[in-house]
């Protein structure tokens, strides 16, 4: 693919002008915008960028950092600026995670649709690379980086300074040993395939060689039949085939020779162990593998609270992006405040702050555009907090049915009275509202010239730090005075007839709902509420959301944002646990890494125990028929491993890595290893973890690399969050109570016969992958050991 890249950017007309630059004014708000010099870097990687053509330039963006682009139609900031700015001229770069958009307009047409196409064709050919492709570019880009005098060599000075950006700490005799070797030209300078050998000699993994050696019966080479065995004594693929082996071979066998004679050499089987077929989570779990024909209740639904904001909800702004980026990433739940706003449009924003507003009408429209564009064609949800007169509701309801049209759900599926909630599957491509609403007879029978119905409200309180949230015991004393101006909620019918199956209520208690409510009826809890629930009457919640749905927010005293962490309530059987999804972080990193699984698409079935409304299970107190599982996990080593502060050129991390269980109380524990010091490229732990898990089906398991600090905190540098149900592993090794040391673990000897080579490969702060940083793993799980008899 590298190849393919440097084909492009010889004969791609649009790739040469880029590469020739172009004037282009960049837009940041209203009031800033400024001319800048645009250029694509010959490498065909890098977009720099200068105040004028020749001037100083600086890198601007990388392509493998973009995720999309847009036409200037579709950016919220360049609308803004129609009458001055001409749309068809400008579009938008869209960049992986959290980061800012970046909006230009070009001066004419054409050379607005030369980038947008150019830049296309790029993030197409990085995404479709594969992991070797993936690597000579990586290279590739180190290879810039350390060239300083860019003339296409690397002295030994230049890659003593590249060993400092890569993060290796290396002996300088040691070092200048592999650079002699690999200038095999001995022109006292590194070129091309010569840096590819020199770095092939720095990553040499002992630890792999090994393994490979232990199988291969002249120390070069895997024969068939001998990769079929590791595959089967320490994979543990016990249906594996020659068949499959051989498809393996002919997939990652760099040498075409290899792959006529059936054999894997070193660089294959390393290639192996880095693919997802060698990647700790599943191939299996990552398509739609569960059953979508179950009742909406049955599932846990990605959520995002207050998704308008991308920023704090006092201060922060409201912007249709929040909701592109909540369904890009897979949410199936978006919340939308709605308010009265001027020429009798309703607006949205975070009622009684300083936070920006949006149209109400543009976020339908957002939501119509982007709803099944990316992740899913399961059905999306809009949470409406309805502050609206009774005009403004119909302008909602308007909106809604106008720009919606037949993607709206506005009547049950078969026109009849529900006697069950559908299914994810039934609901296909169908947005469906949630919110206050009259009964079905009642929406049945309205007309417009009936009088103005009245239904008793769940009016939020109005007070800033808890704006649109029940009170809590703690917020009652600041909140009476609110309660006193309480009135009842005038409805508009028109609107609340557009709410099919997602009946807001205010619940009272777990036998009220049991004796008044019905299973189209849903009840939203905040984290304090909702956590007091589990702990009081755990069973009784589970019961409960195995019957109806629950929505949880987050606490209006999280004014920055923050989470708390999802795990805690869909041990309870809460389908819907919305998160602030514009702040990164630990909780973020477990909702990702639930929802990763069946195909992204938003939907994961409950377990069982959690869909049976006669379930006697408790989160806060498990008891049989689970039975604990003792998983072990040997943290061999780290690969490229990225820096924490990528400022410090001259630092080097001392990596750690920390091993996490989310789950049910009992379950949640965290191990980490030793640190090594100085050395982030390829650091060697060996080290073995064991953790008791009682729950599995119910578990997150979280690895963090930490750069450790003896003076303040550790740094992060990367992680990834995963199922334990979604682990890639081997069958259950035969392990018996005497083999556990005092500590309960099972030392490494007797951990090395057991099954599960992973790689897990890192991702950012905003779930990016850091490619090639990864750990390797051995990974094994005993089941059925209740008790520790060490």
């Amino acid at each position: 693919m590298a190849s393919l890249l440097q084909d492009r950017l010889t004969t791609d007309q649009d790739l040469l002008l880029m590469q020739e630059g172009m004037l282009m004014r960049k837009v940041r708000s209203k009031s800033w915008k400024k001319l800048r010099y645009f250029r694509l870097q010959n490498d065909g990687m890098m977009v720099w960028h200068a105040r004028q053509a020749g001037g100083s330039a600086k890198p601007s963006f990388s392509i493998s950092d973009v995720d999309t682009i847009r036409n200037g139609h579709d950016s919220e900031l360049l609308r803004s600026l129609a009458e001055e700015l001409p749309l068809e001229q400008g579009f938008t770069i869209v960049f992986h995670g959290r980061g800012s958009n970046l909006d230009l307009v070009a001066n004419s047409v054409e050379e607005a649709q030369i980038w947008m196409r150019g830049l296309q064709l790029l993030v197409d050919l990085v995404t479709n690379m594969d992991h070797q492709e993936r690597l000579d570019q990586w290279l590739s880009d180190w290879f810039q980086r350390g060239d300083k005098n860019q003339d296409g060599k690397m002295t030994f000075q230049e890659v003593q300074r590249l060993l400092h950006l890569m993060n290796v700490e290396m002996d300088q005799e040691y070092a200048f040993s592999l650079f002699q070797e690999a200038d095999t030209s001995q022109s006292g300078t590194l070129e091309g395939e010569e840096f590819v050998q020199f770095y092939k000699a720095l990553t040499k993994r002992a630890e792999v060689q090994e393994l490979f050696e232990s199988f291969s019966a002249d120390g070069q080479k895997l024969t068939l039949l001998e990769f079929l065995d590791f595959l089967r004594e320490e994979q543990k693929e016990r249906d594996c085939t020659s068949d499959l082996a051989l498809e393996l071979i002919d997939r990652y066998e760099p040498s075409d020779s290899g792959k006529l004679r059936h054999v894997l050499s070193m660089d294959g089987f390393l290639s192996y162990l880095c693919s997802k077929d060698g990647d700790i989570f599943n191939p299996a779990c990552l398509p739609i593998y569960q059953d979508m024909t179950q009742p909406l209740n049955h599932y846990f639904i990605c959520s995002s609270h207050n998704t308008y904001l991308v920023g704090d909800q006092l201060c922060g702004q409201s912007s249709v992006e929040g909701y592109i980026r909540a369904l890009k990433r897979g949410c199936r739940c978006v919340e939308v405040d709605v308010w009265d706003g001027p020429n009798g449009e309703p607006i949205v924003y975070h009622g009684h702050t300083l936070t920006s507003r949006i149209l109400f009408k543009d976020v339908v429209a957002t939501v119509a555009q982007y709803a099944f564009q990316v992740t899913s064609d399961y059905p999306v949800i809009l949470s409406l907090e309805n502050h609206c007169s009774w005009e403004q509701q119909q302008t909602m309801a308007r909106h809604l049915t106008e720009i919606l049209g037949e993607q709206l759900l506005s009547t049950t599926l078969d026109g009849l009275l529900p006697n069950q909630l559908p299914s994810p599957e039934e609901l296909r491509r169908k947005i469906l509202v949630k919110g206050k609403k009259l009964t079905f007879e009642e929406d049945l029978e309205y007309e417009e010239e009936e009088p103005e119905p009245e239904l008793e409200g769940e009016q939020e309180s109005e007070l800033v730090l808890e704006s649109q949230f029940e009170p809590e015991p703690q917020e009652q004393n600041l909140q009476s005075k609110d309660k006193k101006k309480k009135s009842k909620l005038i409805l508009c019918p028109a609107l609340s007839s557009l709410v099919i199956y997602l009946k807001s209520v205010s619940f009272r208690s777990f036998t009220h709902s049991k004796e008044h409510y019905h299973f189209y009826e849903i009840s939203s809890f905040s984290e304090t509420k909702a956590k007091r629930l589990i702990k009081e009457a755990g069973n009784e919640f589970v019961q409960h959301n195995a019957w109806q749905l629950s929505r949880v927010y987050p606490s209006g005293l999280r004014t920055d944002s923050s989470n708390y962490n999802p795990q805690e309530l869909w041990s309870a059987g809460c389908q819907m646990v919305a998160m602030n999804m514009q702040t990164a972080g630990l909780e973020m990193d477990i909702c990702d890494g639930y929802f990763r699984q069946n195909g992204g698409c938003g939907y994961v079935l409950k377990p069982d125990f959690l869909r049976d409304a006669q379930s006697s299970f408790d989160p806060e107190r498990p008891i049989s028929p689970f039975k604990a599982q003792t998983l072990l996990i040997q943290v061999i080593s780290g690969q490229q491993l990225p820096k924490a502060d990528k400022t410090k050129e001259g630092s080097i991390v001392d990596p750690l890595v920390r091993v996490q269980i989310f789950g049910v109380r009992l379950d949640t524990a965290r191990q980490e290893t030793n640190y090594v010091d100085n050395n982030g490229f390829n650091p060697y732990w060996g080290q073995t973890l064991c953790f008791r898990v009682l729950v599995p089906e119910l578990a997150m398991l979280r690895f963090v690399v930490m750069d450790y600090d003896w003076k303040s905190r550790n740094d992060f540098i990367g992680q990834y969050t995963l199922p334990c149900t979604c682990m890639q592993q081997g069958e259950p090794a035969p392990v018996t109570p005497d083999q556990y040391s005092n500590s309960g673990c099972l030392p490494n000897a007797v951990l090395l016969a057991l099954p599960g080579y992973r790689h897990i490969h890192l991702l950012s702060k905003d779930g990016i992958s850091l490619h090639p940083a990864s750990i390797f793993v051995y990974i094994c799980i005993r089941e059925g050991l209740e008790e520790d008899e060490s």
